[in-house]
């Protein structure tokens, strides 16, 4: 575990999961641009929220991939799987952004979403820095944002079925959430994580702050709406 090698060992990896985390992050952008980008992208929209059933499709196929590719870049001792996890991941949180991102661009313009970006890396950075400084370990709420993780999977799959609205109360609930992981998955990069396991260490924070900008990003979309 990272906690028992060397210190100049677990700080290189360390500098490894964040260089990846960072390779993640341009990855999801640039991509995310050109799929912004790309003739009929408001067909794919059109076809993904088209009915609330073909987004809970959506959604159950980017959590199908998320499970694959968690599995390849934390269970595999192929380097080459480690990495195509990682790519499976990042190409999915793109796909599942493109409704949102489409919407919100054409309701206020690109600038809202590039400070919400702005905003999703102070809050990533400021609580990084929480765990690094402080070197608390946050292990402890693993059940807790696994059981508050399992109700809103709960509320999700409710309103796919009826029909309502999760409003801004909810989001602001998954972003507090989403902090959470941000907590815990980097008090274990200081504690839990092999030396070897940095494209599955940058995988899970990628994820955390890849969820808190979706939130963010909803939020933004229903004040304009409102």
């Amino acid at each position: 575990m990272a906690s028992e090698v060397s210190t100049a060992l677990r700080a290189k990896f360390i500098e490894r999961t964040y260089l990846h985390l960072a390779l993640a992050i341009s990855v999801f952008v640039v991509l995310s641009a050109v799929a912004q980008n790309v003739p009929g992208v408001e067909l794919l929209v059109g076809k993904m929220l088209g009915h609330r059933y073909s987004w809970g499709v959506v959604l159950a196929l980017f959590c199908g991939a998320g499970y694959i590719a968690d599995k390849w870049a934390s269970g595999s001792s192929s380097t080459g799987m480690q990495y195509m996890g990682l790519l499976l991941y990042t190409v999915a949180e793109v796909v599942i952004f493109i409704p949102l991102i489409f919407l919100v661009k054409s309701y206020v313009g690109v600038e809202p979403i590039l400070s919400a970006g702005a905003a999703t890396l102070a809050v990533f950075a400021g609580l990084t820095a929480y765990v690094f400084i402080t070197k608390k370990d946050f292990s402890f709420i693993k059940g807790t944002l696994t059981t508050i993780s399992m109700a809103a999977v709960g509320l999700v799959i409710a309103s796919l079925v009826w029909g309502f609205h999760l409003g801004m109360v909810f989001s602001a609930a998954m972003i507090v959430l989403g902090a959470g992981y941000i907590l815990y998955y980097t008090s274990n990069i200081q504690r839990h994580y092999r030396p070897d396991q940095h494209v599955a260490a940058a995988l899970a924070l990628f994820s955390a702050l890849a969820f808190v900008f979706w939130y963010v990003l909803r939020i933004l979309l229903s004040l304009v709406r409102d």
